[in-house]
């Protein structure tokens, strides 16, 4: 028989609890309670046809009735009488339902926060009443976390390095452990001219609240010894700050962007050409660099479907961009060295040519073959050397 035992009545109670609706009355105020459980029990015919049992689950039903109230109703029978069931279960009080699944403890801890939040930052009660579960994971830090959000408040966009934020018992490592957090609370107390809304995510922290950030850099490669940065002839492979490559304005004539870093290293020399290592999907600050909207861009990605997806973002800054090596004709030619991409994508890429649309479409519908990927590095190298003779032919 599939009726409701007192373990089901306590599993009703402990979702409750791990959906945070309990810990959420504490920071809210309101209650939800009394609050009426679901109870399936037996039906008439159930009552006849298996009365010894009806007795053993009513039995236990009331016996375990320490945390919650037992409505009953009569069931006439003309050969079994008048018969006490089980027809409603409520648990009373939030007290009640704490010590029935033995959170008195915690809610007691999570009581303690929404005291300390209301005295010293008030407007983050809302977030605690929608996030306690998450709040008691953090108990230990909650009262860092505030003094770091006070100390933020009295220091709007302080432009420091997280490691030179002086708060006792906090250090760099606690704020950027803590990131994510720290930026729901933020954007809840600080006034909007405090916030770069354009800074989202873990990696925009800093921006987006006025710290400094370790500075971006940049890796490329000097293809022509007539545009060497630096003399002596040797290997003009250079790294600089997004912000120095930015005011750089090379008198070259086209950029190479490959995300492979042995392509990068072996790509021949060419006339006016610099290469630049890729870094993903990480082009916000190469937009930085306005000169290269001026020189002729190609980008070199894995023939899959992260491969376009970063051609398009990189598309969003520099509408020119040509791909190249990333073609149905070099993909069909490399069928032995095919792999498999492990988790695709499948939004639309609309910054794509009509080439380029074509075949991603193949790849996330999986047209030639399943997740297929071709890694840059698994092509000829003599491909790239033809190709780029021919680009440097028909210049």
């Amino acid at each position: 028989m599939n009726w409701t035992t007192a373990a089901n009545l306590s599993n009703q109670v402990q979702k409750m609890w791990d959906k945070g609706l309990l810990l959420s009355e504490l920071a809210s105020g309101s209650s939800i309670f009394p609050k009426r459980l679901r109870l399936k029990g037996p039906t008439s015919t159930e009552l006849v046809e298996h009365f010894t049992a009806v007795r053993d689950w009513i039995s236990r039903i009331d016996r375990d009735a320490k945390h919650y109230r037992v409505v009953w109703r009569s069931i006439n029978h003309r050969l079994l009488g008048s018969n006490a069931v089980p027809n409603e279960i409520w648990v009373d009080s939030l007290a009640d339902a704490l010590r029935w699944i033995g959170k008195g403890r915690d809610a007691e801890r999570f009581r303690g926060l929404v005291a300390l939040t209301a005295e010293r930052q008030p407007q983050l009660t809302p977030w605690l009443q929608k996030r306690p579960l998450r709040a008691l994971e953090l108990a230990d830090d909650w009262p860092l976390l505030l003094d770091i959000i006070s100390w933020l408040e009295s220091h709007a966009r302080p432009g420091v390095y997280l490691r030179q934020v002086d708060i006792p018992g906090v250090h760099s490592k606690f704020i950027e452990s803590h990131r994510a957090v720290l930026a729901e609370l933020f954007d809840l107390v600080l006034p909007l001219d405090a916030i770069d809304t354009t800074a989202r995510g873990v990696t925009g922290f800093c921006r987006r609240y006025g710290f400094r950030d370790k500075p971006s850099r940049l890796r490329f490669r000097v293809l022509d010894p007539d545009h060497a940065l630096f003399s002596g002839g040797t290997d003009q492979d250079i790294t600089l700050t997004m912000a120095t490559f930015a005011r750089l304005d090379m008198s070259i004539e086209r950029v190479f962007i490959t995300e492979n870093e042995i392509n990068f290293l072996a790509f021949p020399a060419v006339p006016h050409s610099i290469v630049i290592f890729g870094a993903g999907y990480g082009f916000d600050a190469l937009a930085e660099a306005k000169w290269l909207q001026e020189r002729n861009l190609y980008y070199w990605g894995d023939i899959d479907t992260h491969g376009f997806a970063i051609l398009d973002q990189l598309r969003a800054d520099f509408p020119a961009v040509v791909s190249f090596l990333m073609d149905r004709e070099t993909l069909l030619a490399h069928q032995t060295s095919w792999g498999l991409e492990a988790t695709p994508e499948r939004r639309d890429l609309p910054q794509l040519n009509s080439e380029e649309s074509k075949l991603y479409d193949d790849l996330r519908q999986n047209r030639l073959s399943n997740q297929l990927r071709l890694e840059q590095e698994r092509i000829g190298f003599d491909w790239l050397e033809k190709w780029l003779d021919m680009l440097c032919e028909n210049v």
